[in-house]
C-alpha cells in the first residue's frame, strides 16, 4: 500500500467547498469537473452511444476480441448527477480487465425524476439486454455508489418481476440505506474526506421526494429479503460514511443464503477505484473486480 498516494488523494479531496448553497446544474457541473481529471484506459477501450430501456447509453467495448459475456453498469452521484461520461474511468478499466463488452446507463436523475424512476430505467435496461438476447448467465450488474445501490435494487426488481437473474452483482462503495441508520456514518465523521451526514440530506431529499426511506428498493441493506441474488462482490473504502451500507448488506445477504465477498480497504476513500493509474490499491481492487467479472460470465448456458 502506498501511504504517500492516499495521503495526497485525502487531502485533495478535502479542498474547500464552494460557499453558500449550490444549484443543482452547480453540483452537477461540479462532479462532471472532478471525474473530467480521472485517468480513462482509451488506448484499451471503445465507446459508442446506444440506447438501452428508452433511455442513452455508452456502449463500452475492448480493443480486441471480446469475451462472451456483458456488463451493465449504473453510474454514482447520489442519484442526483453523474452520467456514464462521468463513470468512464470506473468502465473503461473494468472492460479493459475483464475483456468484457459493456453497457452503461444514463438512467434519469432526481430532483427532476424521483424515486422510483432510476431503479425503472435500469430494470428496462436490464429486461431488454435479455430480450436482445444477452445470456443472463453471462451479464453481471455493476455500478458504484448510488449506481451500487441500483444494481442491487434491480436484481431484486427483476426477482420480483420474474426474470432470469444475472450471474452476479458488483459494487463499489454502494449507497443501500436511505435511512442513514449505519453506526458509520457517525464514526466516520470527519475520517471521509468527501460527506458528511448534512451533506446527504439535500441530495437524498430530491430523490425520495416524501417517499418512505424504509422502502426496500432505497434501503435493501437494512428492509429487502435478499434471498435469491446472485454472487455479490462489495468493495469499499474504510474511511467512508457509508461503510456501514457495505458491510450490513454483505451480512444480510450472507444470512440469505447469497454467496457475498465484503471487500474493504484500509485508508481510502468513497469509490476509490476510480483513482487508478494514481493510487495502488485502486489498481488492485479493479483487478479483483475483473477477476470477479471473468469468473461469473465464464459459464454460461
Amino acid at each position: 500500500m502506498s501511504r504517500e498516494q492516499r495521503a495526497e488523494i485525502d487531502r485533495k479531496l478535502r479542498r474547500p467547498a464552494p460557499e453558500g448553497e449550490r444549484t443543482v446544474e452547480q453540483i452537477r457541473a461540479g462532479f462532471r469537473e472532478l471525474m473530467a481529471g480521472m485517468l480513462v484506459p482509451h488506448e484499451r477501450i471503445r465507446t459508442a452511444p446506444a440506447v438501452l430501456g428508452g433511455r442513452p447509453a455508452l456502449r463500452v467495448d475492448p480493443v480486441g476480441e471480446a469475451r462472451d459475456g456483458t456488463i451493465l453498469y449504473f453510474h454514482g452521484g447520489s442519484w442526483v448527477f453523474g452520467s456514464p461520461e462521468t463513470a468512464l474511468s470506473l468502465t473503461g478499466h473494468l472492460v479493459a480487465g475483464s475483456g468484457l463488452p459493456a453497457y452503461s446507463s444514463d438512467y434519469r436523475l432526481a430532483p427532476e425524476h424521483p424515486f422510483p424512476a432510476a431503479v425503472e430505467d435500469t430494470l428496462a435496461a436490464y429486461r431488454e439486454l435479455l430480450e436482445r438476447g444477452a445470456d443472463p448467465a453471462r451479464t453481471v450488474l455493476a455500478g458504484d455508489s448510488a449506481g451500487g445501490g441500483l444494481a442491487v435494487t434491480t436484481v431484486l426488481a427483476a426477482r420480483d418481476a420474474g426474470l432470469p437473474l444475472p450471474a452476479g452483482i458488483l459494487a463499489f462503495s454502494p449507497g443501500t440505506d436511505a435511512t442513514r441508520s449505519g453506526a458509520s456514518m457517525d464514526t466516520k465523521e470527519g475520517v471521509d474526506p468527501i460527506f458528511t451526514r448534512s451533506s446527504f440530506e439535500g441530495t437524498s431529499a430530491m430523490y425520495l421526494a416524501g417517499a418512505d426511506p424504509r422502502h426496500p428498493l432505497l434501503s435493501p441493506a437494512v428492509h429487502a429479503d435478499l434471498t435469491g441474488l446472485p454472487p455479490m462482490l462489495i468493495q469499499v473504502g474504510a474511511n467512508e460514511l457509508l461503510l456501514d451500507d457495505s458491510t450490513r448488506l454483505a451480512a444480510r445477504a450472507r444470512d440469505a443464503g447469497v454467496d457475498v465477498t465484503l471487500d474493504v480497504t484500509a485508508d481510502v476513500p468513497h469509490v476509490f477505484q476510480c483513482f487508478a493509474g494514481v493510487l495502488d490499491e485502486a489498481d488492485e481492487a479493479l483487478e479483483r473486480a475483473a477477476l470477479f467479472l471473468r469468473q461469473r460470465t465464464a459459464g454460461g448456458r
